[in-house]
């Protein structure tokens, strides 16, 4: 289990008084590599994985079909091409779902996490869990909720959902504290780098992570994972769910517990450990209405308490941080199944409250925040070889927060707040003229009510040959509007621009001996401008943004666009397996850079983004039931700070891991994270784990 990060998972870097806004905001500028990795299981472009997880569950089924229909809807290659997936489930029901994930490697590079190679190496947030695959870092400062960084690209920038559903945090206080995604009732991760804006909305400036739990396909089913280990750390979490005439459904819950480290490493001042408790409850419940017609409710529940350490060294203040999502949804087919609709609502409602209990007024910071969003999505089959999507999505978002002061004479401030709205249309045509060949091209409208209007394109195409070969190219653009923290908190700036992104990327994939040897490379390129970053302010400063508006009262910093940041990079993988010998491997060069014309910082790296990444594993299946495995990941030298004058070196980090099967359903499984106990950092100041060992038992029935 990550103790370093998921003991800070709630965080509020920019809250507190007075006295503690530097080291909270310091911190929450602070990202950092996680300390757990994974072997991974990479999917080739040609991976036929649904996207109805990824284009918000798009589930319709169709009425029960006789045996000789059954075997039609399993034959027929226009019933399981590459435009769309019409299944047919253990009842002989035609499960219609969205269009594979196969058609946004078109618009973005793309893996998928998945099956027993998850499970084994499932290490908590969501961060972590990936950030052995190419292209992917994460973020996080000491212990702190983990969010992946695809190619440079960091908080509310990659857009992370929960199976389909966006949880968007309006009270996000950071790019590192955003709403924390669990990861381990997770079935599949999805993994979308570039920009994918055109179906996502504006948070996919950098990308898509999608979570997707196990979907229920027998009359009732269920798993249960306990696990215990290093630093009192206990995690146990059940999932139960089944399917029975038209009512599909399943529920999981978790619970973890730690001692956790001290946030602050030892050599700046930190010794007492920062502990962390979080539950969480998941649940979604589908209900056919007739032949062509299902309902669809999800929600999602966490409640959580970390203790936190002071920027110079050890403190007693902890965090509190609530969150909830839902969603329902109307999916009906039409025209025989060959138009199908989605009708939505999602709502997320997020609570954090921070309390420093050295103080006389022990309240330090309290945030909240709401978003709706309303959606239409639909995809409509012009032909075998012909799938348009196209829909209609209108998103509010409200936000308030305060910070009190540390004295009871002091009466509570009033909350500041904002509010955003935008609406946005959009509309995709994909398109197979040949066996093998497809190319799709999209247009997105935005209309922000503070921003106003911006038309966002993509194009791209893929090709398998017959020979194993898999070329790709693809072109993208994004738009992100300022947060509302960002916007109107007491470090906010009302006249923020927008990020404005677009970016091209081109691969080619070859398969060897059937699919036994993988190889692949993509080079790709992005300019950003309009970057929005933290700015913090010196003592004595002239610069008028360094007070709180409308006041003479100084404060420790604000937000400001970056004018133009670059990068570019080549991601290369490759995975064999033979019999029960399975190696991959990946490597990542990403050169991430400053190009402000005229800037101090003018061909500087930008901070935290190393240029070289590595990542090996190996296992082996015996067959007795044994599973053994070993991981490596390397990371090159980075730099703290946009000055690149502290720099963070280089490190690698050894993982082992073994399995052993009991029965079909019951396996024990240990690990020991970072065997050889490399003492390193990725954020200047901050605590990682050391060597840890865990072990624990999974059933499946």
């Amino acid at each position: 289990m990550t103790l370093v990060r998921i003991a800070r998972m709630f965080i509020e870097p920019a809250r507190v008084v007075r006295r503690n806004c530097l080291r909270q905001h310091a911190a929450a500028l602070m990202g950092r590599d996680m300390l757990y990795r994974m072997r991974t299981s990479l999917r080739l472009i040609g991976s036929t994985v649904s996207l109805a997880a990824l284009a918000a569950g798009n589930h319709v089924h169709a009425q029960d079909a006789a045996q000789d229909d059954t075997a039609k809807a399993t034959t027929d290659p226009t019933l399981t091409d590459d435009l769309h997936d019409r299944r047919v489930n253990y009842q002989g029901r035609i499960v219609v779902s969205a269009q594979g994930i196969r058609d946004f490697d078109l618009l973005a590079g793309t893996d998928v996490v998945e099956g027993e190679e998850l499970q084994r190496n499932l290490d908590g947030q969501i961060g972590e869990v990936l950030d052995s695959q190419p292209g992917v870092s994460a973020s996080g400062f000491a212990p702190g909720a983990s969010r992946p960084i695809l190619r440079g690209f960091s908080g509310e920038r990659v857009k992370v959902l929960i199976d389909g559903i966006g949880a968007i945090d309006a009270s996000n206080t950071s790019d590192d504290h955003a709403v924390s995604i669990d990861a381990l009732t997770a079935e599949r991760i999805e993994v979308l780098r570039g920009p994918a804006v055109l179906l996502f909305g504006s948070q996919a400036i950098g990308g898509v992570v999608n979570t997707v739990p196990a979907q229920p396909d027998a009359p009732l089913e269920g798993s249960f994972d306990i696990e215990g280990g290093s630093r009192d750390t206990v995690s146990a979490r059940a999932a139960l769910g089944g399917v029975s005439g038209p009512l599909s459904w399943r529920i999981g819950g978790q619970s973890f517990t730690t001692e956790g480290i001290s946030a602050i490493a030892p050599a700046f001042g930190g010794g007492e450990r920062d502990g962390y408790t979080n539950r969480n409850v998941a649940g979604r419940a589908e209900m056919a209405l007739g032949a062509n017609a299902s309902i669809d409710l999800r929600g999602y529940y966490s409640t959580g308490r970390v203790e936190i350490d002071g920027f110079s060294g050890d403190a007693p203040d902890y965090s509190h941080n609530r969150e909830f999502v839902g969603y329902a949804g109307l999916n009906f087919a039409l025209l025989d199944g060959r138009l199908r609709n989605r009708i939505a609502y999602n709502y997320t409602d997020t609570d954090r409250d921070s309390y420093s209990p050295e103080l006389e007024q022990p309240l330090s910071f309290e945030a909240a925040g709401k978003n709706r969003r309303f959606e239409y999505q639909g995809i409509f089959d012009l032909s075998d070889r012909i799938s348009a999507t196209f829909g209609v999505e209108n998103e509010r978002s409200r936000f308030k927060s305060r910070s009190p002061s540390g004295s009871l004479a002091d009466p509570l401030p009033d909350f500041v707040r904002g509010k955003a709205e935008i609406t946005s249309v959009y509309g995709q045509l994909t398109v197979r003229p040949l066996d093998g060949l497809t190319i799709n091209g999209g247009v997105r409208h935005d209309d922000h009510n503070r921003y106003g209007g911006r038309t966002l394109f993509s194009a791209g195409g893929i090709w398998e040959l017959p020979s194993g070969t898999t070329l790709r190219a693809s072109y993208g653009e994004g738009f992100k509007a300022p947060s509302l923290y960002q916007l109107f908190s007491e470090y906010g700036n009302v006249n923020l621009d927008p990020e404005r992104a677009h970016g091209w990327e081109a691969g080619a994939q070859q398969a060897f001996f059937g699919d036994m040897l993988t190889i692949g490379a993509t080079y790709f390129e992005r300019t950003t401008t309009g970057q929005i970053i933290y700015n913090g302010c010196d003592v004595g400063t002239t610069d008028p943004l360094c007070v709180v508006p409308g006041t003479d009262t100084p404060r420790w910093g604000y937000y400001l666009n970056v004018a133009r940041a670059e990068a570019h990079g080549i991601e290369a993988d490759a995975a064999f397996k033979l019999g029960g010998l399975t190696l991959t491997g990946n490597y990542s060069w990403t050169v991430a850079e400053d190009r402000s014309a005229g800037a101090a910082t003018e061909g500087n790296w930008l901070p935290r983004r190393p240029r070289h990444m590595a990542n090996g594993s190996i296992s082996y299946d015996f067959d007795f039931g044994l599973t053994l495995g070993s991981a490596v990941r390397w990371s090159g030298k980075s730099y703290d700070n946009a000055a690149n004058t502290t720099r963070l070196d280089d490190y690698t980090l050894v993982d082992l891991r073994a399995e052993y099967r009991l029965s079909d359903s019951l396996r024990l499984f240990a690990r020991a994270e970072n065997v050889f106990d490399e003492q390193y950092m990725t954020a200047y100041r901050y605590g990682t784990l050391g060597r840890s060992i865990y072990a624990g038992i999974r059933g499946r029935f």
